[in-house]
């Protein structure tokens, strides 16, 4: 498939300070990609769920500092809460679609896909009482391999996707991807919007939230994101998840030591960071940040 990697849109105007998107993949510390060789999936049921506590406490602090953020929900988590959905629409922020039960895009054919991304979204609209027009694949899963995806989206009904991060890393990323948004199938199409990164030694370097966030010294992800607001002269992309902000969530047995580094590092400083990232930068919704506003 050919796709147009022309970036778009202007930078911002010199003096203005940046408006940032703030986003927040709704799922359980259970669902997470690397813990599927240890986690069953028909075992989820019986997991102790806590999501609906983490996001009612970044409900709570987003409202402290007058953040509106994109929640891209699973499916699974809202048919079970569909009370974390309402409370999400009702503190006047997006709802967008994270696929139903956390399978990789790229493990899915064309067909698996399409029926993934329209029976959530459907739920989601159902549910929440409103459009849902926004779509993250887990893990970032979209990539030269199925380009196939983003058309697939605009043909159910999303107008943008957040779905591509443009790094090398072991479990997703297409690194020659632009760095800002662009339509991949022309003007008309889906928006896709990468995750931010900062351009340093010929490479790109993640400077858009996950567990780089939790790894790296708050000051210098602030730095990489005023690079980007100031140099580059860009809005910037940042996500999290809600476990990333519960050290008490359970810890299950037998991980390898990358996975329970990766899942683990610093999340007991997460929620802190968090507070402290709400009062460096303005952030905003994805829709109003990157989709034109008629």
């Amino acid at each position: 498939m050919k796709i147009d990697l022309s970036e778009v849109g202007r930078p911002q105007s010199p003096g203005a300070r940046a408006v940032n998107a703030m986003t927040c993949d709704v799922e359980d510390y259970f669902q997470v990609s690397a813990f599927a060789p240890y986690i069953a999936r028909d075992s989820w049921p019986t997991r102790e769920c806590r999501v609906e506590a983490n996001i009612e406490r970044i409900l709570a602090l987003f409202a402290r500092h007058d953040v509106k953020a994109t929640f891209f929900t699973l499916g699974w988590i809202a048919e079970r809460y569909p009370q974390v959905v309402r409370a999400i629409v009702a503190g006047g922020h997006e709802l967008a679609s994270h696929g139903y039960g956390h399978l990789r895009a790229s493990d899915q054919d064309r067909a698996a896909f399409d029926q993934d991304i329209r029976s959530s979204k459907a739920l989601l609209e159902d549910i929440g009482g409103v459009p849902v027009i926004g779509y993250r694949a887990p893990s970032f899963s979209i990539g030269r391999g199925n380009l196939w995806a983003l058309e697939a989206l605009r043909e159910a009904g999303y107008r943008y996707s957040s779905s591509i991060y443009p790094v090398a890393h072991d479990h997703y990323g297409m690194p020659d991807a632009p760095r800002f948004p662009f339509y991949p199938n022309g003007p008309d199409g889906l928006l896709e919007v990468p995750i931010t990164t900062v351009r340093m030694g010929g490479r790109n370097l993640p400077a858009g939230g996950g567990g780089y966030f939790r790894l790296l010294p708050y000051a210098l992800s602030r730095w990489m994101l005023q690079r980007v607001n100031q140099q580059d002269g860009r809005s910037g992309l940042f996500y999290f998840h809600p476990w990333e902000i519960d050290p008490g969530q359970p810890r299950p047995e037998g991980l390898d030591a990358k996975s329970r580094f990766r899942h683990y590092v610093n999340i007991g400083r997460m929620e802190r960071r968090l507070e402290q990232l709400a009062r460096d930068f303005a952030w905003d919704r994805m829709d109003r940040v990157f989709l034109p506003q008629t």
